[in-house]
């Protein structure tokens, strides 16, 4: 998605309906400087405002993600390059989480492997040693667990069994055993539980 692109038809829009940022941020109860953000193309508008943003400007969704008015002639053409488009959005958006959680994972078990030889090479065995080792282990887990947000939203699961693809609980997805990022969890949709692989789409 163009978003200076969406941004000037949503001022264009505004304009066409003889309001102001100020006042339609008001119709929207969000702040003018949000609607300056939408404009300028520095962000696009929350998805829980995209509705009341096309009600107040007379545009559906399709119209305002692309960014243009679209005839009925193009209707199902457009729908169909967005619906593409926001695809590939997600699925690079997900290769980024998972390219985060790799590197935290790798750069969080390099420093803690790092802090235990330097520490036990230094220092002797006594109380600073043990803080010392106590603490890198506590925010090795810590990097862990944030790892594992990541890995979590990047994407879904799929089912093995039945090839349903979904989004498990934190929880379940935590204490469920696994090999790399496949994970043995239980389907909602068969009800049995495989060996789930995390896929970056939902096609």
């Amino acid at each position: 998605m163009n978003q200076v692109k969406i941004g000037n038809f949503i001022k264009e829009k505004r304009k066409e309906k003889n309001l102001t940022q100020e006042q339609l941020a008001k119709k929207l109860f969000i702040t003018d400087r949000a609607v300056s953000k939408w404009e300028t193309g520095l962000s696009l508008p929350d998805a829980d405002k995209m509705i009341e943003l096309c009600n107040n400007l007379d545009i559906n969704v399709n119209e305002l993600l692309l960014g243009e008015e679209v005839n009925m002639k193009d209707y199902k053409k457009k729908t169909e390059e967005l619906l593409l488009e926001l695809a590939k959005q997600d699925e690079i958006k997900n290769k980024k989480l998972m390219a985060s959680m790799w590197t935290i994972l790798i750069v969080s078990f390099l420093f803690y492997i790092g802090i235990l030889l330097i520490s036990v090479t230094i220092l002797e065995k006594g109380f600073i040693l043990g803080i010392i080792i106590l603490l890198s282990t506590i925010l090795f887990l810590v990097a862990g667990f944030i790892a594992f947000k990541f890995e979590l939203d990047a994407g879904y699961y799929e089912c093995k069994n039945c090839h349903h693809k979904f989004i498990p609980s934190y929880k379940a997805a935590l204490l469920a055993m696994h090999i790399s990022t496949t994970r043995f969890l239980k389907c909602p949709e068969c009800g049995k539980r495989t060996w789930t692989k995390k896929v970056m789409n939902n096609k």
